[in-house]
């Protein structure tokens, strides 16, 4: 049996409309439609697994390094979670704790579940997956909340004399690791859930 593209057919991305791959826009949508994206699971898997592999370190190295009088006070993203909830600060604790550990967590479940419909052509789930596919990508651009609220308490602490706050080594691989998991989200081509040949 042989597959849409050989048969001369472009689904789109938006609606799941196979369409001529004559056409340039989408007869139910009118969206652009694009050609498959070459390579496209192996490159989201390498991104992912990339991913995973930054998020590590993001974890377990200070993400800031608060000195008070000389003393350098390292601080992760689960102590830095726990410090806010502690001194009462629970939208701020509530934001780092959703932004750093819930959604990187989530985009890589998601991410890994989409390529294994893909890969094993579990069509009666394709639909489901795509959903959430579409949903990690939309919050994607919020993954830097917390490299941004550290960003913010280094400019507002740096103003006092006794006190100053730096960014650690987690913040660059947590920004690796965001950047990773972006180029796996755009990467992956969704038309390949609903293909029916291997």
């Amino acid at each position: 049996m042989r597959s849409d593209v050989e048969l001369g057919l472009i689904l789109c991305k938006h609606c799941n409309l196979l369409n001529s791959n004559q056409l340039h826009r989408c007869r139910r949508c009118n969206s652009i439609l694009e050609q498959r994206i070459p390579h496209s699971m192996l490159k989201t898997a390498l991104y992912l697994f990339a991913s995973l592999i930054f998020l590590i370190p993001a974890n377990l190295l200070p993400i800031m390094v608060v000195y008070e009088l000389g003393v350098a006070k390292p601080s992760t993203i689960i102590g830095g979670f726990i410090h806010f909830m502690q001194s009462g600060s629970y939208s701020v604790a509530i934001i780092i704790f959703v932004a750093s550990v819930l959604v990187p967590i989530l985009k890589i479940c998601v991410v890994a579940y989409a390529l294994m419909v893909a890969r094993f052509r579990l069509r009666d789930r394709a639909m489901g997956a795509l959903k959430m596919f579409r949903v990690v990508r939309a919050v994607g651009k919020w993954s830097m909340l917390d490299v941004f609220v550290v960003a913010f308490m280094v400019s507002m602490v740096q103003f006092e004399i006794v006190s100053s706050i730096v960014a650690g080594p987690a913040a660059l691989a947590f920004l690796l690791a965001v950047i990773a998991m972006m180029l796996a989200t755009k990467s992956f081509d969704t038309r390949l859930m609903f293909d029916k040949t291997t």
